[in-house]
């Protein structure tokens, strides 16, 4: 990898991490020297999912006879690790030379560097994971399943998202907020169970309050979520795991009973980030990115519906630096949640030279350093041009795996002026590197109340009466 990284460095460097390595521009270095070589086989990867549907990425890599060969092995590491947390899928069939098969089986057990994932990959579908090596032609053809999701704004709704830092609600009449809450809240330590449902409860009775009946309630909430079950997410992380079996499994199931059993639909909140950008554009091919707590995504297909794949963009990887920086709950590097969310903005504080009071919540360590920002502090302001930079490569790794049109980024990273910068250098980065991708992929960035309090307000559109 250091030899490919050698020959792909980024035309703007993120002002305070130097040693960034773009994902988009190594594998297309990558891919070149490949095309070069004038034999490069095909290499195929299939991802299955829990509903038997199936996605399948086709590339090419280098033949094992060449003097290259090697470079096949981290490539196609990092191709998995992306297309499990973009697609998901609890079996991975690698089609092409044995000796990648081999690699990704290896790095991919219960014993290997990626245990972590194939280990969350088992625990979201409830099968053990599993790798299957085959030829190129054998992997098995792709299968994908979408459905329509929300858009609906009749009666009286309320809607919530639940991000690690503060929960929204919001009471929505035939599609107008006529209430809107934002309250901090810790619910990471949270040990008790108890204290998820007392707390959503809440915010729905002060929703409720607003409004002379509830007909429908929806929600969007960090982490995988089936069939409105919570199957891994950073809010239950305090939960012991026989409390979550027993308790948070059933989490909303039971508030749904509290509600008298109103339709209740309670998704991913990238998807429903997706889903307000896709309202708001009125069109489709939307991938919508929210920097909060963490990174959060979700996609609107061409056809205007949603997939069933992960799209939990948080862990996937972004930078091939092999010094980047480490993501401590799965322990690999370079990883979107440590370049699009909270946690980006405290570590490049750090590099600026920007003390954060640890005493404080996230909510409010994140505040402290947008004060700086609006005060036009240089070193708050390079914070901001730094993810903007990621942003700008990110997109152009992320439409590898997505068609489209549209961009959409929000959260409360991008509050007051710091959404401009990011978006500002994210096209430049479009313009100077990937001109193609430029004249294609609109980037959109909405307004102060959209991106604080729209994501609870097109979560009330997610049932339908």
């Amino acid at each position: 990898m250091k030899e490919l990284l050698e020959l792909a460095k980024p035309a703007i460097t993120p002002p305070l991490q130097n040693s960034f390595a773009p994902a988009a521009v190594v594998n297309r270095a990558y891919l070149r020297m490949v095309e070069e070589s004038g034999q490069g086989p095909p290499l195929s990867i299939a991802c299955e999912r829990g509903d038997g549907s199936t996605s399948v990425f086709n590339t090419r890599c280098f033949a094992e006879t060449s003097d290259n060969a090697t470079l096949n092995l981290p490539f196609a590491e990092r191709l998995v690790k992306m297309l499990l947390w973009q697609r998901g899928g609890w079996k991975v069939t690698v089609g092409g030379p044995k000796s990648v098969g081999e690699h990704i089986k290896k790095v991919y057990s219960s014993t290997g560097e990626r245990a972590f994932d194939a280990n969350f990959m088992g625990s979201v579908y409830e099968r053990p994971f599993t790798v299957e090596i085959t030829d190129a032609d054998k992997v098995p053809a792709p299968r994908e399943s979408t459905s329509p999701l929300g858009g609906h704004l009749d009666g009286c709704r309320i809607g919530f998202d639940l991000g690690a830092s503060d929960r929204k609600v919001s009471a929505v009449i035939d599609g107008e907020a006529v209430y809107t809450e934002e309250v901090n809240w810790n619910p990471r330590d949270a040990i008790d169970p108890a204290y998820h449902f007392n707390e959503i409860n809440s915010a729905l009775k002060s929703a409720a309050s607003h409004m002379p009946r509830v007909d429908a309630i929806g929600g969007s909430s960090a982490g995988v979520y089936i069939n409105n079950r919570p199957r891994v997410a950073s809010l239950f992380r305090g939960v012991p795991k026989n409390l979550f079996d027993a308790k948070i499994t059933t989490l909303f199931a039971d508030l749904k009973k509290e509600w008298g059993s109103v339709p209740f639909d309670v998704v991913n909140d990238g998807e429903v980030t997706a889903l307000a950008g896709a309202m708001s554009l009125k069109d489709d091919s939307v991938l919508g990115v929210a920097m909060g707590s963490s990174e959060a995504a979700g996609y609107v297909t061409p056809s205007g519906e949603i997939t069933s794949w992960l799209n939990e963009l948080a862990f996937a990887p972004v930078d091939y630096d092999p010094e980047a920086p480490v993501d401590e709950w799965s322990g690999d590097a370079g990883c979107g949640a440590l370049y699009f969310s909270q946690q980006a903005v405290f570590r490049l504080a750090k590099a600026a030279g920007i003390q954060i009071d640890d005493t404080l919540g996230l909510a409010e360590k994140l505040k402290s350093v947008q004060e700086l920002l609006n005060a036009g502090d240089e070193r708050a302001i390079k914070i901001w041009e730094s993810i903007g930079v990621f942003t700008g490569y990110g997109i152009a790794h992320y439409a590898m795996f997505y068609e489209l049109k549209h961009v959409l980024i929000l959260g409360r990273v991008t509050s007051f002026d710091g959404g401009n910068i990011i978006l500002s250098w994210a096209k430049k980065v479009l313009d100077t590197e990937f001109p193609d991708l430029a004249e294609k992929i609109e980037l959109h960035l909405p307004d102060e109340r959209v991106r604080r309090i729209g994501q609870a307000v097109a979560a009330a559109s997610l049932p339908l009466i």
